[in-house]
C-alpha cells in the first residue's frame, strides 16, 4: 500500500472519530434548493453561532467583466448566497473579488453591503500601483487582505507579492495567494520572507501526491514560520466525491497549524459547470469531520476568523 494511501486511510478515519465529537442535527434535515450549489439537505454537523464562511463570490452581468477575463460565470446574488447560509448555518462571510472583474471591487463591495457589513469581510485585488489613500478606503469599507490568483491572467504577479506586502502589512492585512504547485515551490523563500501574513488558498491546490508531494512540504514549512494560514477550501477541485484525498489534506492542516486555519465554501463554485456543482453541505461536513472536538471546530469556523478579518467576537 502507498504511503499516500495510508494517510489517506488514516485521515478519514480520524475524520470519523472526530465526527462522533460533534453536535449532531440527527438526520439531516430537508431545506430549500440554493443556486449553484448541489443537494438540499442540511449538514449533519451544526454550526457554531457566528460561524464564518471564509471564501466565497458574487457575480452580475450587470457589472463588466476584465478585458481578457477567462472565468465569466453567470449570475450569483446576494440573495442566492443567504439562501446557501440558511442551509449551512453560517452568519458571517468573507467575499473574495474573482478574477472575472480585475481590479474593479464594486460588485463585492455592494454585495457585502446587501448582506450586511457587521457581519462581512471582503478581500480585494488592486492593481500593483494602487494608491495608499484606494487601500485605506477599502479598509473603511471591510477589506482586509488582497488576493493574489496566480493561474489566471490578471493584474497581479508573483513579483507584485514583494510590493505589496509591506504595505498590506502596515494596515494589517494579507496577502490571500493561489497559485499552481510550480510557482509555489518556485517562490517558496520569497512567501517566507513576507512581512505581512499570507494566506493559502484552496487546501494549497496539491498536486496528485497530495500529502507527499513537495508543495505539502513546502506550506507545512511555512505554516511552522508562524505566519501563514490556509483556507480548508476547494476540496471539490482537485478529487470527487467522497474527496478522500482532501479529506485527509484538511485533517493534516487541522493536526499542524489548528489556530491557523479557516473554511470557506467557495461558493458559487465558478470552475464548474452549472450540472456540475458540488453539494455545500458534503463540503462542510468533510471540513467538520476533521476536527478534534467542538473547542477545534469553534476555532476553525469562530475565533480564527475573527482573527484574521477582524470581526468582533
Amino acid at each position: 500500500m502507498s504511503r499516500c494511501a495510508t494517510i489517506s486511510r488514516r485521515g478519514l478515519l480520524i475524520g470519523a472519530a472526530a465526527a462522533a465529537t460533534l453536535p449532531r442535527l440527527g438526520t439531516a434535515q430537508s431545506t430549500e434548493a440554493v443556486r449553484w450549489s448541489a443537494g438540499t439537505a442540511s449538514p449533519a454537523a451544526k454550526a457554531p453561532p457566528k460561524a464564518t464562511d471564509c471564501h466565497f463570490h458574487t457575480y452580475d452581468s450587470n457589472y463588466p467583466a476584465a478585458p481578457g477575463a477567462t472565468l465569466t460565470p453567470p449570475d450569483a446574488s446576494p440573495d442566492d448566497y443567504m439562501a446557501l447560509q440558511r442551509r449551512i448555518g453560517t452568519i458571517r462571510g468573507v467575499l473574495v473579488t474573482p478574477s472575472t472583474y480585475g481590479t474593479d471591487n464594486s460588485l463585492q463591495l455592494a454585495s457585502m453591503k446587501a448582506l450586511g457589513p457587521d457581519n462581512f469581510r471582503m478581500v480585494a485585488v488592486v492593481a500593483e500601483d494602487v494608491s495608499d489613500a484606494e487601500l485605506r478606503r477599502l479598509d473603511s469599507l471591510g477589506a482586509r487582505g488582497v488576493r493574489f490568483n496566480l493561474p489566471f491572467p490578471g493584474p497581479l504577479s508573483v513579483a507584485s507579492l514583494e510590493k505589496l506586502s509591506p504595505r498590506l502589512a502596515a494596515l494589517g492585512w494579507h496577502c490571500e495567494i493561489n497559485m499552481r504547485p510550480q510557482q509555489l515551490e518556485a517562490t517558496q523563500d520569497m512567501l517566507s520572507r513576507l512581512p505581512s501574513r499570507i494566506v493559502i488558498d484552496h487546501l494549497g491546490a496539491l498536486p496528485a501526491d497530495g500529502l507527499n508531494s513537495a508543495s505539502y512540504a513546502i506550506i507545512r514549512r511555512l505554516l511552522d514560520k508562524g505566519n501563514t494560514w490556509v483556507k480548508l477550501s476547494g476540496a471539490y477541485l482537485s478529487s470527487k466525491s467522497p474527496y478522500v484525498q482532501s479529506a485527509a489534506i484538511t485533517a493534516a492542516y487541522v493536526r499542524a497549524a489548528p489556530e491557523r486555519v479557516v473554511w470557506g465554501s467557495d461558493w458559487p463554485h465558478p470552475t464548474r459547470k452549472a450540472d456540475d456543482k458540488p453539494d455545500d453541505a458534503e463540503l462542510f461536513d468533510l471540513m467538520a469531520n476533521a476536527m478534534p472536538d467542538q473547542a477545534a471546530l469553534q476555532r476553525v469556523l469562530v475565533s480564527s476568523p475573527a482573527e484574521l478579518y477582524g470581526f468582533a467576537t
